[in-house]
Parts: structure tokens; sequence; C-alpha cells
């Protein structure tokens, strides 16, 4: 009953997560073998999902099954070719929405975006990648060093005085060793705050 409240809310409100691997395709115009790609869509919930896959330009790509169901905690693999690769495609950016439902209701419980790219070659794809790379590398040590010369002196001047949290245990410590130690009846200070000989030990060599 617990989990049924808690997915009762999800399934009224069309909030529920999707699952679906990747999340963006990249299509290689010179790569015949990246023309055609996988999503694969997961239902790692207790009922079943039907799904419906929508595109943005739809005329450039062909969807095998692009609606179908998905049994619980089983997941379902969607096959989408490029059919339309030419150069003034390049870098434009497409999307892919995939809504899912469960089977008795119409409306879409969750929904998800699969952003879809055609670039020409995936081996200046790659040049570009470790060149963006060097940069963030170098960017990196950069600021690292520039970060550094910041905080030294910073440091300098906190460590040439004791820390608030070496006064604070230091106070700690002394009001330790003020306590009456246990069996100590005669005192004004209630049992409870009485400390064994061991504590007090303990709070003499933390000072010392």
């Amino acid at each position: 009953p617990m989990q049924q409240q808690k997915r009762q809310p999800e399934l009224v409100e069309g909030n529920l997560p999707v699952f679906v691997f990747p999340t963006e395709l990249i299509f290689y115009a010179d790569d015949q073998s990246t023309h055609k790609q996988v999503l694969t869509l997961y239902n790692p919930y207790e009922f079943a999902l039907k799904f419906k896959v929508l595109c943005t330009t739809p005329n450039k790509y062909a969807v095998v099954d692009a609606t179908g169901a998905v049994k619980p905690q089983c997941c379902v693999d969607i096959v989408i070719r490029h059919r339309d690769v030419r150069a003034s495609y390049y870098g434009v950016i497409d999307k892919f929405r995939l809504q899912v439902s469960e089977q008795s209701q119409r409306k879409a419980l969750g929904k998800k975006e699969i952003i879809a790219t055609l670039l020409p070659s995936a081996k200046e794809q790659q040049q570009q990648k470790e060149e963006e790379e060097k940069r963030i590398k170098e960017h990196l040590s950069e600021s690292v060093f520039f970060e550094q010369t910041l905080c030294q002196p910073e440091n300098r001047t906190a460590s040439s005085g004791p820390s608030l949290l070496t006064v604070f245990l230091g106070i700690v410590c002394i009001a330790a060793l003020m306590l009456p130690t246990l069996g100590e009846m005669e005192s004004l200070v209630p049992l409870y705050l009485h400390l064994s000989v061991n504590q007090k030990l303990v709070a003499a060599y933390v000072l010392g």
C-alpha cells in the first residue's frame, strides 16, 4: 500500500522519470555505421509502459517502431536511422522526445528529450575534442596556480596564532579539570557533571 501511495501522485502529475540511454545521438556523415543508432528505453516500474517517439524534424529520420510497449522491469531498443545526410545539416541540433504512458491511460506520464546531431567526420570531432580537452587542462593548471598565490598570505596569518578550534578545546579541557571528580559527594555541582579520573586525565593530556 505504501508503494501505491507513492506511485499514484506521480501517475497523476505526469512527472514519471523516464530512463533512456543514450541521451545524445551523434551521426557522422563519413561513417556509414553511425547512420543507424539505437535508443534503449528501460522500464524499472511494476506496470507496463506504452511509448511514443516524436521528433522535431521527422523527415530527416526513420524511426523503427516509433510506438510500442515495454513490460515491467524490461527494456526495449528503438532503432533510429538518419536518412538525409547532407552538408547543410552539419551541426544542426534536432530533438527527439520519448513519451511514456501507462497502458490504461492515454495521457503522457513522463517524457525525455534526446538530442541528435549530424557531424561531418568522426576524425575531425576527435581532433576538436582533444584540442578542447587540452585547452581545459591548460586553463585548469593556470587557475590552480592563480589560486595558490592568492591563498598563501591568508594561510600564514592564520597559522601565526592559535586557531579557534584549539582555543575552544583548551577551554573545554580546563573546564573539565575544574569539575569535581566522581566520588566527591560534598559538592555543589550536580552529579552528572562529576567526571571520572580517566576523563580528567584525557583532558589534561589534550591540554598538554
